[in-house]
């Protein structure tokens, strides 16, 4: 009876003590837009792994996917509130930080390697610490994101190829300029009605990375896939400053290695991802189209440089210079 009872007392102590022994010193709520199965979600996952084995488990990663804490914009005021804590985001930042409005500037970058040398060099160096300092978020890491390409059903080589195109883009001023320089029709458009209304021949094509095309079954009404890559960007895992901050050093550079290793992670997600997209594509039926990208860059060029403030300005020369 007195072991029974002794046996009963360290078991229960055992439960009582288990979430003292195991809770984690600092929590960090990263929620982000991507699904399940997407690479950034991959890639964020990679970072709770190696944060929570590094840390000792003094630091606990929770993953929000699926906008479960909110649009980009109000996990970022979340963070900005200290009710979350990191985010995956891009050109979104430029409502703060101008700067970071060149994430999304129709051909300022010639491909992945002249992007790499913007972004982990000086112009990057500039962009991260705007961000800092007027949004209060740091910038982790980067991934690039796949380039923009042009879906149409007749075969797109040059800007003169795009006389009369009804082309759907997003309600972006620098987007609706650009195509209009470029010879199309530019339409703004909820991406939701881009299918039915490729379908019906309201637009004769639409704009997209890799991805959304072959998510939205644009190769059920598209015919041609014209490799335009016309916008090259990339987006930053951050996180917000106050929350990296209130950590100990050695955890701070828990954090900052375990993003680094999710950014390299990403990338070798991210090429495989391409081609898999290009194979998938192609075989469901859609032709890529080599596309004469310099007489496309030469002739948007007006268009961009109306847009871009002074700032902006010297920051687009200072890349096209690289």
């Amino acid at each position: 009876m007195l072991k029974q009872l002794l046996a009963s007392a360290v078991i229960g102590s055992s439960i009582l003590a288990a979430p003292f022994a195991t809770a984690a010193d600092y929590t960090l709520k990263f929620g982000h837009l991507a699904n399940e199965e997407n690479i950034w979600n991959k890639a964020a996952e990679r970072f709770k792994q190696v944060v929570e084995e590094e840390s000792d488990g003094r630091i606990d990663v929770q993953i929000f996917p699926n906008e479960q804490l909110g649009t980009e914009m109000e996990v970022i005021n979340s963070i900005q509130l200290g009710t979350a804590d990191m985010t995956i985001t891009g050109e979104s930042l430029q409502n703060w930080a101008p700067k970071a409005a060149m994430m999304a500037v129709p051909y300022a970058f010639r491909d992945s390697e002249h992007l790499r040398k913007a972004v982990e060099g000086d112009i990057g160096k500039q962009i991260e610490q705007q961000i800092e300092e007027k949004a209060g978020l740091v910038p982790i890491a980067w991934f690039e994101r796949g380039p923009r390409e042009l879906t149409s059903n007749r075969p797109i080589k040059k800007p003169s190829d795009l006389d009369g195109l009804r082309l759907r883009v997003p309600n972006v001023p620098l987007f609706v300029d650009t195509w209009q320089a470029l010879g199309a029709k530019p339409t703004p458009m909820a991406f939701s009605e881009v299918f039915t209304s490729l379908q019906q021949g309201t637009i004769d094509g639409q704009e997209n990375p890799l991805s959304l095309i072959e998510s939205a079954s644009f190769n059920e009404v598209q015919d041609y896939v014209n490799v335009t890559d016309h916008v090259r960007s990339w987006i930053y895992v951050v996180i917000g400053k106050k929350k990296l901050e209130s950590m100990p050093e050695d955890l701070q550079e828990v954090v900052l290695d375990a993003a680094q290793q999710m950014q390299s992670y990403e990338a070798k997600l991210f090429t495989e991802d391409q081609k898999r997209l290009r194979d998938a594509l192609e075989e469901a039926g859609m032709e890529f189209v080599e596309v004469d990208q310099k007489a496309f860059a030469e002739a948007a060029e007006p268009a961009v440089k109306a847009s871009l403030d002074d700032e902006q300005q010297k920051l687009y020369e200072a890349i096209q210079d690289l």
